[in-house]
Order: C-alpha cells, then structure tokens, then sequence
C-alpha cells in the first residue's frame, strides 16, 4: 500500500503503538512463563503481572480488580455477558431484555440467538435520525421480567455517544442489569464507564493494543455479584468465566495502551477535534449529509453521505488517498443498506451510502482533507 494513503478507519482498528508491540514481545520472548503455573519463578511473574494489569484496567472505571475478565475483545465479552445471564434469566422468569436496533452485530447476534432458541422477548429501539437512544425511551419499556438493558457505549458507524451513565444511575435501583458494549467509547469518553453499569465489554485495539484481547467488566451490586454462568468450560480460568490460558503478552499490550492512551487522552481529544473541523470545512465545497447527532458525538468519527453518490464507487476512486469504509468491519463487505442507519429512519438512498470516516491524528498526522473534498465534488453532478 503506498505511504501517502491516509488511514481514517481507526473504528475498525488502530495500528498497535509501538511501545505497546515492545511489551508485548517481551511477555512473548523473556518473561514468557505462563500465569497458572504456580512451581517455578516464570510462573509467578507473569500472574503478579497479569494482576498488576487487571487492577490497573479497573481503575480505569471505577471498578474492583476482582470485577476484571480478560477475554478476546468486546465481541466474546458481549457474549459472555448476554449469554451467560440467559440462564438466570430463566430460572427466575425474566425473559425480557431491552436493547438497540443500532447496536453492533456482536450483541444483536447473541440476544437474536436468545430470542429464536430459547423464548426471550427483545426489545429492539429505534433512535430516530439523531442516532441516540434516550434513557426516558429505555425506562419507558422497563417490566417486571425485564432482565437485562443491553446498550452501546458509542455507536461504532456514527460515533453518536448513548446516556450510558444516565441509564446506570436509573437502572441501579431496580432488578434490571445494565450491560455496555464500550468497544468504541472506553478510554475516549472515561467519565461515563466510571457509572455504576454491571457489564462492560472493552476491546483493545480500538486504542492502540493488538488485536485478540478485551476485557469484561462484572461490577457487584454490594455484595452481590452480576449472576453469571459461563458459556464455554474447562480450565477454570476468570473464575470459571472465560476458561483457557491467559494471553499475558495480549494482556500487557492491553494494559501499557490503555496507560498511553489514559495519559494522552487530552491532547488526543483536542487534536480530534481540530481534525474533526479541518474534515467539515474541507467538506463544504461539497453537497452531504452529516449523518448522527454532532452535539452528542465523540469527536473522532464521522458519519456522512453525499449527493447522488454511491459509496462503494466513492471508496474504489478515493482509495489512493484514504482508508475508510461504509461502516462496521464486520459487515462492510456485504454491501447493504447500513442498519444503524435504517434505524435512525433514514431513506434507502442515504442509508446505501454512508460513509465512515475515524480517524487518530497521530495515525493521520499528514492527511490534507482538501483533495479528498475536490475529488468527492468533481464526482457530484453540477448544478444538483
């Protein structure tokens, strides 16, 4: 790929931090020992590490160390937390869950699951064209069999922030579970996960880490503790959570990005959003839509579709300049209307193509939005 491509696809995945690749080949190559192994020094070290990252990962929202699982990344966090409070679920008679149409395909697939196999009703909401639930709609469907709200953090196509932290504090006070997915939003936007919300799924290499590794966070309610069961065995791992051996070298990845982006995060956010201003201004001499709710946005992701252009041609003729996509990576290769966006009660055409654009300004440090504005206006029929 040539060097001058800009790389605005940071939503789908960051280029791992160089000190953060150092730490991890030192866990891979020295300290390699394996953290279940309690005979020998290697052993030992790499579970007083493990630990020291586990606390250092809950700090980060307010949480317990005992409260931290490592997992794959958000997507088997999003499982385990859906899944593994099904059974509960039944067994108390609380087959009713609350949740967005917007949210990645990682936690509608799971509660998809729940609702064709095993009898749980799902409410999945719509947040109009502003792509932001509100905590009142969510409140508005609560019932006494309502186990579980499943809502985003930061929508993965639009990067439309949801009132997490406002939902937490309502839903602290009933039976219901609240669980985030925060694949997007953890580290960008802090105060929020610091709520008391009891599931919160985190992937790493959304900031800096590799990819393979995230973490589950299962706050307690006092004493009690988020009624779990695991969904794969053996091993006993994660208390008995997420069995298997410990990735330590993906763990330290994990903890030394998340410490660089915590002590960055400021001058990340400022650089953000000058980038962010840089991209609307340039953007001006076209004809688009800003899709998403800019006052309620993180500022690092982008939205927009533009006037009698199809997105998949707009990628192919700009793909010597940036990197960018039509949404999530997970989906981007189907080629169909965004489902965030048909949510948000956007007509077919827009929803067919919208463009996202996310950007780190230490990963697009050099890119000019200017030719890529004048590309896009060259290809818009004049006079529309």
């Amino acid at each position: 790929m040539s060097a001058v491509v800009a790389y605005l696809d940071v939503a789908a995945t960051t280029r791992v931090d160089p000190r953060v690749a150092e730490v991890v080949l030192h866990w891979m190559t020295e300290d390699f020992g394996n953290a279940g192994s309690r005979t020998h020094e290697y052993g030992a070290r790499a579970k007083k590490a493990v630990q020291q990252a586990r606390s250092f990962i809950a700090s980060t929202v307010g949480a317990k160390t005992e409260e931290v699982i490592f997992t794959s990344g958000a997507t088997e966090s999003n499982n385990i937390a859906l899944l593994g409070l099904a059974p509960h679920g039944e067994l108390t008679g609380r087959k009713h869950i609350i949740t967005s149409a917007i949210e990645h395909k990682a936690v509608l697939e799971p509660l998809t699951h729940l609702r064709d196999t095993r009898g749980f009703e799902v409410d999945f909401l719509s947040p109009g064209p502003s792509g932001r639930i509100t905590a009142d709609a969510v409140l508005e469907r609560l019932r006494p069999d309502t186990l579980a709200v499943s809502l985003m953090h930061v929508n993965n196509e639009t990067g439309v922030i949801q009132p997490v932290a406002e939902l937490a504090e309502k839903l602290r006070v009933t039976p219901t579970y609240l669980h985030v997915d925060a694949a997007q939003g953890y580290g960008k936007v802090p105060a929020d996960l610091m709520a008391p919300i009891d599931l919160i799924s985190i992937s790493g290499h959304k900031i800096g880490a590799p990819k393979g590794v995230g973490a589950l966070v299962t706050r307690r309610r006092g004493w009690d503790r988020v009624p779990l069961e695991p969904i794969m065995f053996g091993g006993g791992q994660e208390r008995k959570l997420r069995p298997g051996t410990l990735a330590v070298p993906l763990i330290m990845g994990l903890s030394e990005a998340v410490k660089i982006f915590t002590e960055s995060r400021e001058t990340w956010e400022r650089e953000a959003k000058a980038m962010r201003e840089r991209i609307l201004a340039a953007l001006s001499a076209t004809r688009f839509r800003l899709n998403g709710d800019p006052e309620h946005s993180v500022p690092h992701i982008l939205n927009v579709s533009f006037d009698e252009l199809n997105a998949e041609a707009l990628i192919v003729r700009l793909k010597d300049q940036v990197a960018i996509a039509t949404g999530s990576a997970c989906t981007s290769a189907s080629y169909t209307p965004s489902h965030v966006l048909q949510a948000m009660g956007l007509d077919d055409a827009v929803a067919a193509n919208g463009l996202r654009l996310s950007w780190f300004p230490s990963q697009a440090a050099d890119f000019d939005p200017l030719p890529l504005a004048e590309t896009i206006a060259s290809m818009q029929p004049q006079g529309g």
